[in-house]
C-alpha cells in the first residue's frame, strides 16, 4: 500500500476513458506494464496458447499427471511476468506507479535485456524437471528421472531450484510488491539456520540443509508445485477466462441495467442498485477493487444527482464492489484453496457462504435505506427498459451463472463446470451474432442517464468475425489476469513447505493460545480472545500482501490455533477468507476506499469509515462462526431448527448493526440509542440463548425508545 494516502483530483473520476486507469492503479496487483504493439501482440498469442493448454488439460489431461501440468504450467507463465510487469523500487508495501509513469500512463513501457533474460531463465529452470536432456552425474534425464531424485537431488537439480526460488519471489514481487517475497525470504532462512538456535527456545528445530529445502520446493507435490499453484493452474485461470468471456459479450452492461431498472421508483434507488450491481459484477471482474472502480464509473453521477455526500457514495461503491468476493457462485480465490485445503466439493464452500452473503447485503441494504432518510436524497430517472423487457431481451446472461450452480449440484468438477459455462455464454452470444449482427454493448462505456447509442449492423458475416475477436481475447486476458496470482501463489508455496518441513505452525498456534490465556484461563473467553487476536491479525496481514496470500498465510498459522480450541474447520476456514478479504475496506489502506475516493473526489479517509460502516456486519458475523458451536448454523451445518433460529437471530442483529451505524430509522438515532443498538446487535451475534434473551430485550427496548421520542419530535 502506499505510504502516503493519494489526493483525489476530480478529473481522474467519472469517464469510462480512465477506469482502466484507476483500477491498474488501485487494484491490490501492481499495474502492468502498456507493451508497444507488436510485443503486446507477441504476448497475446502467447496467453491464448496457454489459455488453449489449460483447456485441453480440463478435458485431456496429462498422462504424467497434475504434478507435470504444474510443471509444464508454470514454466509457461512465469516468464510472461517479467516482460508483462515491471520491477519497482521498494519503496512501499505495494507500489503503485513512480511519478514518472503516472505523468506518461499511455507511453509504452518496453522490457529490457534484463527483464528478457529473467524471462528466458524462468522458462528454462521451471521447465528444466521436464525437458529431456541426457541424464549424467550432475543432473537431468527428464522427468521420471527426476522425481526418482527425491530426497537425494543432484548439483544441477538444486542450482535450477535454487534460481527458480529467486525468480518466483522476483515475480512476486513485481505483481504485488515487496513484503510477501521478504516473508518468503525469511520463512527460508528459519528452515535453513532454525537448527542454529538454542535448543531451548520453542521455535528450534533440528535444521535443514539446502538440498533438503530444495528438494521440499522443487521435487515434492507442495512447494512450488502445491496447492496454491494447483488452485491457480486448475479453477482461477478458468475462472478469470469465463469473467473476461461474461463482459467482452455484454453481461456486465446488462446486470447494470437490470441493477437499475429494479429500483426506478424509489428515493433509495441509487444506492439499492450499486449493491445489487456489486454483486452481479462480482461474477465478471472476480476483484473488489475493479468491481468498485466499475460501479463507480456509472453510478457516481447518479449518486451525485441522488444528494449523497462524496464519502458516503465512496463508501458505499467499496463496500459494494468488495461484496462481490464475498458471494457465491464466483468468490474469490481463497475460496477454491479452501475447498482444497478441506477436501470438500466448492459447492459446499458455496453453500457455507450463503448466509453470511444475505447478511452482508442485508446490512449494506439497510445501511442505503438510513443514508437516503438521513441525507434527503431524491429520486434519479434513469432511462433504462422495463425491467421484464430486460430480462426477455438480454435474460440469457443469467443462464451460464445457473449452469455453473446446476453442474456443481450434479457433482461435476468446478474446472469442468466453469468451462460449460463459458461454452454456454458463447453459445448465446454467437446466437445474439447471428440474430442481430453485432454482440451487444457492454453498458459501461455510456452515461447510464443517457440513451444508448444505436449500434450499426455488421452483418451475420462482420458479427461473426467480432465474435471470433471477442473469444481470442477473452482467453488471452484470462490468463493475463492471472498472472499475479499465479505468482502469488507459487511464493506463498515457499512459505507453506516451509512451515510443514519445520513445524512451525504448531509452535506458533500454541504461542497465540498462550497469549489469549494468560488474559483469561476461562474456555469461552479463550475462544474469544484468540479470534479477535485472530482477526485483528489477519486484517493487519492483509495490509501488505492480496488476498490470496492472506488466507494462505493465515491459514498455515491461525488455522491450527483455532481448530486447536475445538473450532470447526470449516468456520475457521470461511472466518480466515472473511477478514482476508475485508482487509481490502480495512484502514487505514483499504484500496478499495481509496479508489472509490478516486472516482467521487471525497476525502480518503473519511471514505474508509463509510466503507467500514456499510460492511460492519461482515466485520462482527465471522466471529460468530468461531466464537460458539451455534454459529456453525451460519454455514447451513447442523438441523434445519438451529439453522433457521441462528439466521433469524442474526438478521436483526445485522438490522440492530444498521440502526446504530446508520443513526437513522424514523428520526435520527442518538448516541444513548446507538450505544443500545449495538449492544444488542453484539449480544444477539453469539448465538447462545442467554445472550440472544438479554439482546432481544435490549433491542426492543431500545427500538421502542426511538419510536417514541420520534414520535414526540414529529408532532
Amino acid at each position: 500500500m502506499p505510504a502516503s494516502l493519494p489526493t483525489t483530483d476530480p478529473a481522474e473520476r467519472g469517464t469510462a476513458a480512465d477506469t482502466d486507469e484507476l483500477i491498474a492503479r488501485y487494484e491490490e496487483e501492481q499495474p502492468a506494464r502498456r507493451l508497444p504493439p507488436r510485443l503486446d501482440r507477441f504476448v497475446f498469442v502467447w496467453c491464448l496458447l496457454v489459455a488453449a493448454f489449460v483447456l485441453v488439460q480440463v478435458f485431456r489431461p496429462l498422462p504424467q499427471g497434475s504434478h507435470f501440468y504444474l510443471v509444464v504450467f508454470l514454466g509457461l507463465t512465469l516468464p510472461l511476468v517479467f516482460l508483462t510487469y515491471r520491477a519497482e523500487p521498494l519503496v512501499t508495501l505495494r507500489s503503485r506507479p513512480t511519478p514518472e509513469r503516472a505523468e506518461h500512463p499511455g507511453r509504452p513501457d518496453r522490457p529490457g535485456i534484463l527483464d528478457w533474460a529473467l524471462a528466458v531463465l524462468a522458462m528454462v529452470v521451471a521447465l528444466y524437471p521436464v525437458l529431456p536432456l541426457p541424464e549424467g552425474p550432475l543432473g537431468g534425464g527428464g522427468f521420471s528421472a527426476f522425481l526418482s531424485r527425491q530426497g537425494s537431488l543432484l548439483p544441477l537439480d538444486i542450482v535450477a531450484g535454487v534460481l527458480l526460488l529467486v525468480l518466483v519471489l522476483e515475480a512476486a514481487n513485481r505483481t504485488t510488491g515487496w513484503v510477501l517475497p521478504t516473508a518468503a525470504l525469511l520463512f527460508f532462512a528459519y528452515a535453513w539456520f532454525g537448527g542454529l538456535l538454542p535448543l531451548e527456545w520453542d521455535i528450534a528445530h533440528q535444521g535443514l540443509d539446502l538440498a533438503q529445502i530444495v528438494n521440499s520446493l522443487y521435487n515434492e507435490a507442495s512447494g512450488f508445485f502445491g496447492v496454491p499453484l494447483d488452485v491457480a493452474a486448475t479453477y482461477i485461470v478458468l475462472f478469470t477466462i469465463y469473467g473476461s468471456v461474461l463482459r467482452l459479450t455484454g453481461a456486465g452492461g446488462f446486470f447494470v441495467e437490470f441493477s437499475l431498472s429494479l429500483f426506478r421508483k424509489s428515493a433509495a434507488a441509487p444506492g439499492r442498485t450499486v449493491a445489487t450491481s456489486g454483486f452481479l459484477l462480482g461474477t465478471v471482474s472476480g476483484s473488489g477493487t475493479a468491481t468498485a472502480v466499475t460501479l463507480g464509473s456509472f453510478a457516481w453521477p447518479i449518486l451525485q444527482r441522488a444528494g449523497y455526500p462524496r464519502e458516503a457514495a465512496g463508501g458505499m461503491l467499496a463496500a459494494s464492489g468488495i461484496g462481490a468476493i464475498l458471494s457465491p457462485p464466483t468468490m474469490g480465490a481463497a475460496a477454491f484453496i479452501i475447498a482444497e485445503y478441506l477436501n470438500v466439493p466448492y459447492i459446499q464452500v458455496l453453500t457455507w457462504a450463503v448466509v453470511p452473503t444475505i447478511l452482508y447485503y442485508l446490512g449494506i441494504f439497510l445501511a442505503v435505506e438510513a443514508d437516503a432518510r438521513r441525507f434527503g436524497v431524491s429520486r434519479v430517472d434513469v432511462r433504462v427498459p422495463a425491467t421484464l423487457a430486460l430480462l426477455r431481451r438480454f435474460g440469457y446472461h443469467f443462464i451460464s451463472l445457473g449452469v455453473i450452480v446446476l453442474f456443481l449440484a450434479l457433482d461435476i468438477p468446478p474446472f469442468k463446470a466453469v468451462v460449460y459455462a463459458t461454452l454456454t455464454a458463447l453459445v448465446f452470444a454467437l446466437l445474439e451474432v447471428l440474430f442481430t449482427g453485432h454482440l451487444p454493448d457492454s453498458g459501461l462505456d455510456r452515461d447510464m442517464s443517457s440513451e444508448p447509442a444505436a449500434q450499426a449492423d455488421e452483418g451475420p458475416r462482420g458479427g461473426l468475425v467480432a465474435l471470433g475477436a471477442t473469444i481470442a481475447r477473452a482467453l488471452s486476458e484470462g490468463v493475463r489476469t492471472a498472472l499475479p496470482v499465479i505468482a502469488v501463489c507459487a511464493a506463498a508455496g515457499v512459505i507453506t513447505s516451509s512451515i510443514a518441513k519445520t513445524g512451525l505452525a504448531q509452535v506458533l498456534s500454541e504461542f497465540l493460545v498462550a497469549i489469549a490465556g494468560a488474559i483469561s484461563p476461562n474456555p469461552a473467553v479463550l475462544v474469544i480472545l484468540s479470534a479477535v487476536f485472530s482477526a485483528i491479525a489477519i486484517l493487519v496481514l492483509g495490509l501488505a500482501v492480496p488476498v490470496t496470500a492472506s488466507f494462505i498465510l493465515a491459514w498455515v498459522v491461525i488455522g491450527p490455533a483455532l481448530i486447536s480450541l475445538g473450532v470447526a474447520p470449516a468456520a475457521v476456514a470461511m472466518f480466515i477468507f472473511y477478514y482476508a478479504v475485508l482487509s481490502e475496506v480495512s484502514p487505514p489502506t483499504a484500496l478499495a476506499a481509496v479508489a472509490s475516493a478516486a472516482i467521487t473526489g471525497g476525502k480518503v479517509i473519511d471514505t474508509m469509515w463509510q466503507a467500514c460502516k456499510y460492511t460492519l456486519p461482515a466485520f462482527l458475523a465471522p466471529l460468530a462462526f468461531v466464537v460458539t458451536p451455534n454459529g456453525a448454523h451460519l454455514l447451513l451445518t447442523g438441523e434445519p431448527g438451529p439453522i433457521v433460529l441462528a439466521v433469524v437471530v442474526s438478521m436483526l442483529a445485522v438490522a440492530s448493526l444498521a440502526a446504530a451505524t446508520g443513526a437513522w430509522i424514523r428520526g435520527r438515532v442518538n448516541p444513548v440509542e446507538r450505544v443500545g443498538f449495538l449492544l444488542a446487535a453484539v449480544l444477539l451475534l453469539y448465538l447462545q440463548p442467554l445472550s440472544v434473551g438479554i439482546g432481544l430485550v435490549l433491542l426492543a427496548v431500545t427500538l421502542a425508545l426511538h419510536l417514541l421520542r420520534t414520535r414526540k419530535v414529529t408532532r
